[in-house]
């Protein structure tokens, strides 16, 4: 089946008390989400479940970031977490946390019914 691109957010995350890739990471993806438009899929006829979503995390380390976790931030669809090398660490300085910032590219697609 052919998918339909029909939906592109971007958000940012910053985890400001330690190095948690993951707090970060779905900062990021509630930020993307919480200016979209996901409810959309009704008024064409579709269900949850025809949303295929994929979502990019870039984290200066990815191997750090849960995948499932951060899937759990996405309310509907069929959801796939790639976590890549990006996003930002600022280093701690002397009395102070180390800053995490993560961005994320949620994708949305519904098949096309074909």
């Amino acid at each position: 089946m052919a998918r339909i691109r029909c939906i592109t957010e971007m958000g940012m995350g910053v985890d400001v008390h330690g190095r948690d890739a993951t707090k970060a990471a779905k900062r990021a993806v509630s930020d993307a989400i919480r200016h979209s438009s996901l409810g959309f899929f009704r008024m064409v006829g579709k269900t949850p479940q025809d949303m295929l979503v994929d979502v990019t995390i870039g984290v200066p380390n990815p191997e750090a970031v849960d995948t499932a976790a951060v899937a759990k931030e996405l309310p509907y669809g069929t959801v796939t977490v790639t976590a890549v090398k990006g996003g930002l660490e600022i280093p701690a300085e002397a009395g102070s946390d180390a800053i995490i910032i993560a961005n994320a590219a949620v994708l949305v697609s519904l098949d096309d019914g074909k």
